[in-house]
């Protein structure tokens, strides 16, 4: 089996396949009618390179040490083996393209070239204008913005980088196919990362008198404030500076709210667009039949929900994420050469949505990524790391979920129903553990982005089916340390009253039995 691999920037499960009614996203749709769908998958960071060295490596942000953007794992931690290099160390042909690694120290400059790939990794030329002044204002002059639809035409080099990026995919498939050779291809989407830049023609999809407000675009009265992230990067851009709003509470005008949420939207059908061409050509060159497709992204992004923008925090709009596995053979019958299995299909003229071939509920973290990908591919699957792995170079801390993918026969795999002993229960059920470091107990301009030297404080959120259990720590960068005896604040969300986490019953009832159980995942 080969492996298309595609990462997607910064997208939270706003998809039809996740039963959201206003966005249009028939070609991911279609990929999760032929796929094994995670609707519990989370990050175990909120923070781009932190996120994406965990799911590469296989290992915990305690275990990489990276919680900002600024050392190399291989250097700072131990020399792990990452989910492509053991691929490529196995005969496949390993290839990047856009937006994997996260650019930058955090994988050595060079997206960990030569260890994880077997070419140098494909980043678009249009790539470095991404934060330039490309954005159309009212005034007519050119702008830092965050919402920036374009006239792609206009723009430098006449393309946007994920356009790019899927010529070059197309390319090294066909390639591929003529080479025969069996091949691990790994392609990063950059929307909708902000800024929100995106071919304007996709604001059509999304009429502004359409688009709501989060539905609850507060800030929780019980949330302590070392929880809260105060979304300083969009404070930057030029059209929110414009807006003058008080730090760090303060909230959007709600036509600038709607406007935000409209363009992420669209920026969401933009990709979609990209990924239907990518796997319309995947079909193109006969190799639907025998390639294992994932689909996920880094993190999700909050859009107003708990009066925050961005990412930078452990609710599950940050770190829940899309997660779906199709596996010819397994999660569909095997395809006829010939036979379309993804047709591309146009979101301004596609009507209807798909329904996932098999569905699972479980909890599952994309640390589980490295290993799960291991055994559908029938490679060996790396062994569980032990307590101390920082000498270990191959092992993983997330567990194979290929054992959910019981579809053969169009099941849909359920949660469990039903439960007498509270206790008991939620023991047996798997958790995800997400993490996120803050410098001061009280929102301050590098909240969202400690660099290591000025962490403080380390949030550790617990995930299961019925709740999300946070506790905020002393962390002590110097040994990497956190100190469970020094809590600072706690949050305790339960899922069936409380979906959207508004309501922290920390203070209310006795919960050691959970702190219990985060000592113990954390000790294992």
């Amino acid at each position: 089996m080969n492996v298309l691999f595609i990462i997607v920037d910064d997208l939270r499960p706003v998809l039809g396949c996740y039963g959201d009614k206003l966005v249009k996203s028939p070609n991911i749709d279609q990929l999760a009618s032929q796929s094994m769908v995670f609707s519990n998958a989370y990050a175990q960071q909120a923070l781009c390179a932190p996120s994406r060295v965990s799911f590469l490596t296989g290992r915990r942000p305690d275990t990489t040490r990276l919680y900002d953007f600024y050392s190399y794992w291989r250097v700072h931690a131990g020399n792990y083996s990452t989910m492509p290099q053991y691929f490529k160390e196995n005969g496949y042909m390993t290839l990047s393209v856009g937006k994997v690694f996260h650019p930058g120290v955090s994988s050595n400059y060079s997206d960990d070239y030569p260890y994880s790939w077997s070419i140098p990794p494909f980043h678009p030329s249009a790539e470095k204008h991404e934060n330039d002044k490309t954005c159309r204002g009212k005034d007519g002059k050119l702008h830092a913005n965050l919402v920036c639809p374009v006239n792609v035409t206009e723009m430098p080099g006449g393309t946007l980088p994920d356009i790019q990026s899927t010529e070059e995919a197309i390319h090294l498939l066909n390639i591929m196919k003529t080479t025969r050779q069996k091949f691990f291809l790994a392609v990063g989407y950059h929307k909708p990362h902000i800024p929100l830049r995106y071919p304007q023609e996709f604001l059509k999809l999304y009429p502004l008198e359409n688009i709501t407000l989060a539905p609850d675009p507060w800030v929780p009265k019980k949330l302590p404030s070392v929880a809260y992230n105060p979304w300083m990067d969009i404070r930057q851009r030029d059209d929110v500076e414009a807006l003058n709003v008080s730090f760090p509470y303060g909230a959007l005008p709600d036509d600038f709210q709607r406007r935000i949420r409209q363009s992420y939207y669209a920026a969401v059908s933009y990709v979609d667009v990209q990924i239907g061409l990518l796997l319309s050509a995947l079909d193109d060159a006969g190799l639907s039949n025998n390639t294992i497709v994932v689909f996920t992204a880094d993190h999700g992004w909050s859009l107003g929900e708990h009066g925050e923008w961005a990412k930078y925090s452990n609710f599950d709009v940050a770190t829940r994420v899309p997660l779906m596995f199709y596996v010819p053979g397994v999660t569909t019958s095997p395809v006829s050469q010939g036979v379309r299995v993804f047709p591309y299909l146009d979101p301004f003229s596609h009507i209807g949505g798909s329904v996932p071939q098999g569905q699972s509920k479980k909890v599952v973290e994309l640390v589980s990524l490295f290993p799960t990908l291991a055994e559908l591919a029938g490679l060996q699957v790396p062994p569980a790391c032990p307590k101390m792995s920082f000498g270990v170079v191959l092992c993983t801390e997330g567990r194979s979920i290929a054992h959910y993918f019981n579809i053969s026969e169009g099941t849909v795999e359920q949660g469990r129903e039903g439960c007498d002993d509270t206790g008991r229960c939620f023991n047996e059920e798997p958790v995800a553990l997400s993490q996120y470091p803050r410098p001061a107990d009280t929102p301050q301009w590098n909240s969202d982005k400690p660099r290591l030297k000025d962490i403080r404080i380390m949030g550790y959120s617990m995930r299961a089916i019925d709740y999300r259990y946070t506790l905020w720590v002393q962390f002590d960068p110097s040994n990497f340390s956190a100190n469970f005896k020094d809590v600072h604040a706690g949050e305790l969300y339960m899922m069936e009253n409380d979906p959207n986490q508004d309501y922290n019953i920390y203070n209310n009832i006795s919960h050691g039995w959970l702190f219990k159980k985060m000592i113990d995942f954390l000790k294992h």
